[in-house]
């Protein structure tokens, strides 16, 4: 889980009493879709259908069926004027008591959704590597962040994230899973290079950046060429990370900036599928 994110087991301890409300049907321009769930307590709440009046009205009509003892029934909501919204849609909801086996399914997909999570792995702690994993545990990825420092590491002030301590960064590389994303920005050049390589050789990556300037970007090319023979593996690699519009160079700036960059690349990603023989 990211920063600020609750396990759901913790959230189901608490608050046994809950009602799951998930989006059943969604129609024209909604808040989300029907993967949209939330679970409502007497006093909490975990995930979200939306927000705005769409999840006032589930939140309300939930909580009034938990105080009365009773079933709530299914709500068709039109996302229109007469709720103060303006999104066009129409929403069905469904409401069930969260009894022990559907927390059990709750659970249960839970983990499935964090283990489908692509992987992010960021080469470096320091205090853009740091940023950048502070800003990705918000987000719906799984972020290692990647380091041969042990102190750095030690160090992170970002929550929710996996750490990885190695002497051979490359080799995380060679390890990860396909459409993982890659970002490297270590204290050292030479470094840099040989985990930039390591990553461009596969085929299967979502992102590949590294952090760098004009003169870095132009070292690694003739570097690429010379040392390892491919160099028209170049193209694929983003550098700088976070792109040239604002030239800020403060770390979270980076960070901000660079984890939109690999967000889209990372949730985008589709995996090449091996063609289908006709005769098969």
């Amino acid at each position: 889980m990211g920063a600020g994110h609750e396990d759901i087991r913790d959230f189901l301890r608490r608050e046994p009493d809950s009602v799951l409300v998930a989006v059943t049907s969604a129609a024209g321009s909604t808040p989300r879709d029907t993967d949209a769930w939330m679970l409502v307590a007497a006093e909490g709440l975990f995930g979200t259908v939306g927000g705005g009046q769409l999840e006032y009205m589930a939140i309300d009509h939930a909580r009034r069926a938990l105080r009365q003892g009773v079933p709530a029934e299914a709500m068709t909501i039109p996302l229109g004027p007469e709720i103060g919204q303006c999104c066009g849609g129409r929403v069905d909801l469904s409401f069930t008591p969260v009894a022990a086996d559907v927390a059990a399914s709750l659970i249960a997909r839970s983990d499935r959704e964090m283990a489908e999570r692509p992987h992010v792995y960021i080469f470096g702690a320091g205090h853009v590597g740091d940023a950048l994993a502070s800003a990705l545990s918000l987000v719906p990825v799984r972020t290692v962040l990647v380091d041969t420092r042990e102190q750095e590491l030690a160090a992170s002030k970002a929550q929710g994230i996996e750490t990885c301590l190695t002497a051979m960064p490359e080799a995380v590389v060679r390890d990860a899973p396909a459409g993982s994303s890659f970002v490297i920005l270590t204290h050292d050049h030479a470094l840099d290079f040989l985990i930039a390589a390591e990553a461009l050789r596969r085929d299967d990556t979502a992102y590949v950046g590294m952090i760098g300037s004009k003169t870095k970007r132009a070292t690694f090319k003739n570097w690429l060429a010379r040392e390892i023979g491919r160099p028209e593996l170049f193209g694929r690699l983003i550098c700088p990370i976070g792109g040239t519009a604002v030239r800020d160079k403060r770390p979270a700036v980076i960070a901000a900036l660079a984890a939109a960059e690999i967000v889209t690349g990372a949730l985008s990603f589709a995996p090449v599928k091996p063609a289908v023989r006709k005769d098969a």
